[in-house]
């Protein structure tokens, strides 16, 4: 009689822990399903489009038709472009910061930090109420947001790094799109070198090779006019009539 006990206790023991196993899986599952789509939204907030329509300017037709700081800046100048780079910046940093605090266990927070930041990228990049407002898809080019998430993950020696590079090319050149996409191969490059000394998350090569893709693509039209010489310059201005 005491063996059937222990056998009954035994079994309901099991489906109890497996039913816990499931509902824990589950509970992640819908974590990061909620921080996927908060930082998605975070990051289709279209900074540059509705800067731009205050002046009544359609930011996709005018200088690079980019939905950016850097097309902003040569549209309505420095002030308004420093303005787009913050809030673009802000809103990838405010996306993970939710996101860590949905998912703030030590075993879950740098997956959420993660996914937090490629979703926020390619909500930028892809932004749903970019889209609406137009009716055709639109997105930027993701480096500002893209730095945002780098200011949240990256350590400082990377970022020393890359702004010094940075600032380096833009002051040679005055090719923003070939600093960005410098300073995102550094990044790159160093934090996955970092994640295989194990000084990271494994999980983050996800992040870090995510981004540089995603950068990577966005950037490709920008790739062909620095090889062709075709590439805008910093400081050059556009206007409602460019194309």
């Amino acid at each position: 009689m005491g063996d059937i006990w222990c056998c009954i206790v035994y079994h309901e023991s099991v489906e109890t822990i497996q039913g816990k196993v499931k509902k824990m899986i589950d509970q992640y599952h819908a974590h990061m399903l909620l921080i996927v789509v908060i930082s998605y939204l975070f990051g289709s907030i279209p900074t540059a489009y509705i800067v731009a329509k205050f002046h009544n300017i359609d930011i996709f037709q005018v200088g690079s038709g980019n939905m950016g700081a850097t097309n902003v800046t040569r549209t309505l100048g420095n002030r308004w472009g420093l303005f787009v780079l913050f809030i673009d910046v802000l809103k990838a940093m405010t996306a993970i910061l939710i996101a860590q605090q949905i998912k703030h266990d030590s075993a879950s927070i740098a997956a959420a930090t993660s996914v937090a930041s490629i979703a926020v990228i390619v909500g930028h990049n892809w932004s749903l109420f970019a889209t609406l407002l137009t009716g055709t898809i639109r997105g930027g080019k993701g480096a500002a947001t893209a730095f945002g998430t780098l200011l949240m993950i990256a350590p400082l020696q990377i970022w020393v790094g890359m702004v010094v590079v940075g600032a380096f090319i833009i002051a040679r050149t005055r090719y923003v799109s070939l600093a960005v996409l410098t300073m995102i191969t550094i990044a790159v490059l160093w934090m996955t070198i970092l994640v295989l000394q194990r000084q990271f998350d494994p999980v983050v090569i996800l992040y870090v090779w995510s981004l540089g893709a995603l950068i990577a693509w966005r950037f490709r039209d920008n790739i062909q006019r620095l090889l062709s010489g075709t590439e805008r310059r910093l400081g050059e201005r556009a206007n409602a009539t460019d194309s």
